[in-house]
């Protein structure tokens, strides 16, 4: 980590503009804390401060890694660099809006928002792209508003039938709202797969009905809990290269799997000759970018990322919080996640005094 960087949030620059510090990724597996210059607050632009921002444990760390294609493009307004490092990478954060452009009128200050924006002190935005969160005296639990919109999209691409059996293949920060959210839509039966201890319990303590290990037997156990039938459902969103196969072995006879993971540059193998020839399984991609054709006469982004708003204080999130960490520490942060990743659910950076 860069020890001399500015550590401070906001503070003013000799010429009386505002220098923020952010995270970048010099390199695979390295973690610099860089001065970011603010911009002039414009007439249509919020300033915000930063409360907590959030680590996450799929696709930042396939960007944190090196394991993401050189030549991909960043795919939201706020990202700066390349695949390729060096690279400013992150969105999930929670702040308070601590100024506003003359022109803004759907945002206060002090209002507490989340937006898709990487791990950074202060920043400014156009005012059109913080969501303003709902009143909670647990302000952190706003980070899991980009997490929570992943889940909501896969829950509208899976469209559990009532009563349906359902096998969720990765108890990770998405698997564990998915498990909470196929409770809610209805499925008669949530099986969790989940290769860590910690968050077995946890899946248990959001709903679960079973939790199962991965590895040999897996669709044999899940046969036993289904009648012999096998899942009507299966959701893969472990991040593993070799847990698709698995999750097609679980289902039932046309039974579908949707395909929440996103591998980077992680080859996946799968065979296709057995279960899934013979069983005519369905196999959907599901990615947060897009809503299914068959929905987008009814659904919008807007109507999506409103519910997921909406579901943020009726569903189980702080315990899910497992380490928070002081943005000055960030490096420490991603070495949790990358090495000991049995130890961890979500883990953020604070920004609280003596933090930055």
């Amino acid at each position: 980590m860069d020890s001399s960087s500015p550590r401070s949030r906001g503070v003013l620059d000799p010429s009386g503009g505002h220098v923020a510090t952010s995270v970048w990724f010099p390199r695979a597996g390295a973690v610099d804390l860089r001065p970011e210059p603010l911009p002039e607050v414009g007439p249509d632009e919020v300033r915000v401060r930063a409360v907590a921002s959030a680590l996450s444990h799929g696709t930042e760390m396939l960007v944190y890694r090196g394991q993401v294609p050189a030549e991909l493009g960043l795919d939201l307004p706020t990202l700066r660099g390349s695949f390729g490092f060096p690279i400013k990478y992150g969105y999930a954060s929670v702040g308070r809006v601590v100024e506003t452009g003359a022109a803004v009128q759907n945002l206060d200050t002090g209002d507490l928002v989340f937006v898709h924006h990487p791990h950074q002190t202060e920043y400014v935005v156009p005012a059109s792209l913080p969501i303003r969160l709902p009143p909670d005296p647990d302000a952190e639990t706003g980070i899991f508003l980009a997490n929570l919109e992943t889940a909501v999209n896969v829950m509208l691409d899976a469209a559990p039938r009532l009563g349906e059996r359902v096998v969720i293949v990765g108890q990770g920060v998405v698997g564990l709202l998915l498990t909470q959210l196929a409770r809610r839509a209805g499925a008669g039966l949530v099986i969790a797969v989940e290769p860590l201890a910690m968050r077995r319990e946890l899946a248990r303590a959001v709903g679960a009905d079973h939790v199962l290990p991965p590895g040999d037997g897996l669709d044999e156990a899940v046969r036993r809990l289904t009648d012999g039938v096998g899942a009507d459902l299966a959701l893969e969103v472990s991040g593993s290269a070799n847990a698709l196969g698995p999750a097609i072995d679980c289902v039932a006879f046309q039974g579908t799997v949707v395909v929440c993971s996103w591998y980077g540059a992680k080859p996946v193998t799968v065979a296709l000759g057995g279960a899934f020839h013979r069983g005519r399984i369905r196999v959907v991609s599901s990615r947060v970018s897009s809503i299914a054709p068959a929905l987008q006469p009814r659904w919008s982004w807007e109507c999506r990322l409103a519910l997921a708003r909406d579901l943020l204080p009726t569903l189980r999130l702080a315990p899910l919080i497992t380490h928070r960490i002081p943005f000055r520490r960030a490096g420490d942060a991603y070495a949790l996640v990358d090495h000991h990743p049995e130890e961890t659910v979500q883990v953020i950076l604070t920004y609280g005094d003596g933090d930055v």
